[in-house]
């Protein structure tokens, strides 16, 4: 498939999916077979059900996991323990995430589908490598080392794409350039916000560069769903922010994994998407801009501060400064 070198223009292009669709929906009829897949945070809510549609359409899936075993016990639960090889890597911790892909490219001729599932969500204040924050630490700076490192791969494909799982929360905050590592005082929704903006910009910088060797990038916010992404939040917080009653009931709008995995599997897989990159999704279509005006601006489309190429490229230089990994240099 040729990728012509253009600009995505941030609009919905009619999928004929929607909030309702599927993983092993939006991906009948697409054969993976051949095609190399990894998927982090594999073996749990949405990152389960995206490698087992992966699977399904004879993707060679890789999950990487800080809990080997507990990777394997789910897996083989699931019925896919046959399907998916599970290997260490700890997002957390940069050594182990470049251990990781190094491995990966000296055992694979090439990666065709990278999709940074894994993250943590408004955990408490914790400093992780030289004193980083965790949640900009483990979901943008974690994928941003596996990204540059897994980048022979990527590139060996010649038709790759990368999925990085932004959210809504990415309209709580933009990247604070001032003090992303909150020193000045630590907010675990802010920081969980900057963290889902960082992924979404990290989409935009990726597509930008990796474009013309035929790598394309997409950020995906997968819905709301509840998972151990929540484990941080106690009951009572959830039930004040609306998304369950006092009973536990979750609200109606919710997705189940099933729902919730299929925006990731629709961008890493769809035909549609050919030659396009750069843009953030969602309910399995590219997304409109945020309509300021609209009752649902919290909830739906995407903030225009989540897709700045100048941003994008600032948080780049920073990712790199920080990381000292830049497979662009």
């Amino acid at each position: 498939m040729s990728e012509e070198q253009t600009e995505t223009v941030q609009r919905p292009i009619g999928s004929g999916f929607g909030h309702g669709s599927t993983a092993m929906e939006v991906i009948e009829g697409i054969n993976l077979r051949g095609r190399t897949a990894i998927v982090t945070g594999g073996y749990s809510g949405l990152g389960l059900e995206t490698v087992r549609a992966l699977v399904s359409a004879g993707a060679d899936v890789t999950v990487p996991a800080r809990r080997l075993e507990h990777a394997r016990s789910v897996l083989a639960e699931a019925g896919l323990s046959e399907d998916v090889h599970v290997e260490h890597m700890d997002l957390a911790d940069q050594e182990s995430v470049k251990e990781f892909a190094a491995r990966y490219v000296a055992e694979h001729d090439k990666l065709d589908i990278l999709i940074n599932n894994a993250a943590i969500m408004a955990s408490p204040e914790q400093r992780v490598g030289p004193g980083w924050e965790a949640q900009f630490a483990t979901n943008h700076l974690g994928h941003y080392t596996l990204v540059n490192t897994l980048w022979p791969a990527l590139k060996a494909s010649g038709n790759a794409r990368v999925v990085s799982l932004s959210s809504t929360g990415h309209k709580i905050s933009s990247i604070r350039f001032d003090d992303f590592n909150f020193n000045a005082g630590y907010d675990k929704w802010q920081a969980y916000g900057q963290a889902k903006t960082a992924n979404a910009l990290f989409a935009v910088e990726l597509d930008h560069l990796g474009r013309d060797s035929g790598v394309r990038a997409f950020a995906v916010h997968p819905g709301g769903i509840m998972t151990e992404l929540q484990r941080h939040l106690p009951k009572e917080e959830m039930v004040a922010a609306g998304w369950m009653d006092a009973e536990g009931n979750v609200r109606e709008g919710f997705k189940t994994p099933e729902q919730g995995a299929a925006t990731s599997v629709w961008a890493a897989t769809s035909e549609a998407l050919n030659g396009k990159g750069g843009v953030y999704c969602e309910d399995c279509d590219i997304a409109n801009p945020t309509d300021k005006a609209s009752p649902l601006a919290r909830y739906q489309g995407v903030d225009a501060h989540a897709v700045d190429k100048a941003d994008a490229r600032k948080l780049w230089a920073l990712s790199a400064e920080l990381t000292g990994v830049n497979a662009f240099a």
